[in-house]
């Protein structure tokens, strides 16, 4: 796939600046207590009790804290399956966990920012990965293989996943960090039947982003004002 330049890209590039500003001014207690409260909103859904399978992240640099919801999953026998970098090439920019802006990029075959998903049964099967954000540890979360062809992989099957973002729209379009890794995960055809939340503080949510041509919005939103499906 050709690489391509994002409609309104300066735009999409200011207000990833404006937000991630914002973000990083919260105060460590204030943002504690508006994801303990997101958290909880998407606890107490029905769509959360009923997902054996879910697809979380670890919460780095003030985004929204999914601590809570790590711990329920474990407590309640629900398998996690957390993202991990894969790249082959040396350490250059942020990942969706940074907090510097990348330059919005198309998703491509072949390239280095990509993401596995790995089953994790508890924190102890954390470690620091390529950019210090705590990820499954390859030697005792093996990735799942989601090429297998249909039916093939049945351990594959997330009822949910949590989705991190700089910014939402209403339509559930995101915005993430540029470097592409999310496009890229969440465009693949085993993800198409999983519902995706976007998890944010309620002033990540704005009226309309500038959209790009892969991008893939979620289907419902969760902050410290509740879960809306959309």
């Amino acid at each position: 796939m050709t690489h391509s330049t994002p409609p309104d890209a300066e735009a999409r590039q200011a207000l990833r600046r404006a937000m991630l500003a914002r973000r990083a001014a919260l105060a460590p207690e204030e943002a504690a207590r508006l994801g303990h409260t997101a958290q909880d909103a998407l606890l107490a859904s029905p769509a959360w009790q009923a997902a054996r399978q879910v697809l979380l992240y670890v919460a780095v640099r003030n985004e929204t804290a999914t601590a809570r919801l790590l711990d329920a999953a474990w407590a309640d026998g629900k398998q996690v399956l957390l993202p991990r970098c894969v790249t082959s090439s040396p350490a250059s920019g942020s990942t969706s966990g940074s907090a510097a802006p990348q330059q919005d990029a198309a998703p491509a075959a072949n390239c280095d920012n990509e993401m596995c998903l790995a089953p994790c049964a508890c924190a102890a099967d954390l470690k620091p990965g390529r950019y210090g954000i705590a990820e499954p540890d390859p030697a005792r979360c093996p990735a799942i293989d989601m090429d297998a062809a249909p039916g093939l992989a049945p351990n594959f099957a997330p009822g949910l996943a949590v989705i991190p973002g700089v910014a939402f729209d209403r339509r559930g379009n995101r915005l993430g960090h540029g470097a592409g890794y999310y496009d890229r995960f969440l465009a693949h055809p085993a993800m198409a039947r999983t519902a995706l939340v976007g998890l944010a503080y309620a002033f990540q949510i704005v009226p309309a982003l500038p959209v790009a041509p892969w991008d893939r919005p979620v289907h419902a939103l969760c902050t410290e004002e509740g879960l809306t499906w959309l």
